[in-house]
């Protein structure tokens, strides 16, 4: 399972005693698979208001804290706050935020991760990221959750149900921008296994064309 030692033990911390105040999304919950590409750098918690943040974030500290680890507030906005959180010599960054109740599916219950967004959802909101980002590790991402999730042309398909300001065919569009990489900008990532470019361009090439002939035989009506 590619976390850290530390950030499982970080989580089985937090799971133990179980919220419905926060569930963890982002690379962390995209990558809790075995099979996944890659570690994540940080955990992201989610909360349904700005208020349930600020309540979660100071339960989880002070859970936290008694359990030994030190809590460093980096950022503290309103449905937004930013730690890292360390024990001896281990530390990760962690996020706890605000976002949309709205999803596709139920959250899902781990007994390590306490409450995980479903992987249908992590996969269209990683479309949705990637079509307003240019970042190497999306580009993993990407591809990992079209082979094991759903095919590139079902998320950006459901992708627009979370932003009606997209067409399938406008989404591809700024999809297809993405994918110019070189070798190096994944030597920076921690990923799970050798990363070949090559054919993660063929593949990334392939989904986008299957992607938009489903999108050209379908009735907009369908959406």
């Amino acid at each position: 399972m590619p976390l850290t030692p530390f950030q499982r033990a970080l989580l089985a911390e937090l799971a133990a005693e179980p919220t419905e105040d926060r569930y963890l999304a982002g690379g962390a919950a995209m990558h809790f698979a075995p099979n996944s590409a890659r570690y994540s750098d940080d955990l992201d918690f989610f909360h349904d208001s700005e208020a349930r943040v600020a309540a979660a974030f100071g339960a989880d500290r002070e859970r936290l804290r008694r359990a030994g680890y030190t809590v460093d507030v980096e950022l503290s906005l309103p449905g937004f706050v930013r730690a890292v959180v360390s024990r001896d010599a281990d530390a990760t960054r962690v996020d706890w935020a605000h976002d949309s109740a709205w999803r596709f599916m139920p959250l899902v219950r781990d007994p390590l991760g306490g409450l995980l967004l479903h992987p249908v959802d992590l996969a269209v909101n990683k479309v949705l990221t990637v079509a307003g980002r240019d970042e190497p590790r999306d580009f993993v991402d990407i591809l990992f959750v079209h082979a094991r999730v759903l095919p590139l042309a079902a998320l950006c398909w459901a992708a627009v149900g979370k932003d009606p300001g997209f067409t399938p065919l406008s989404l591809l569009e700024l999809l297809k921008r993405r994918g110019r990489y070189r070798p190096e900008d994944f030597a920076r990532l921690n990923l799970a296994g050798p990363f070949d470019l090559v054919t993660a361009k063929q593949t990334w090439l392939a989904a986008l064309a299957k992607a938009e002939a489903f999108a050209r035989t379908r009735s907009p009506d369908e959406i």
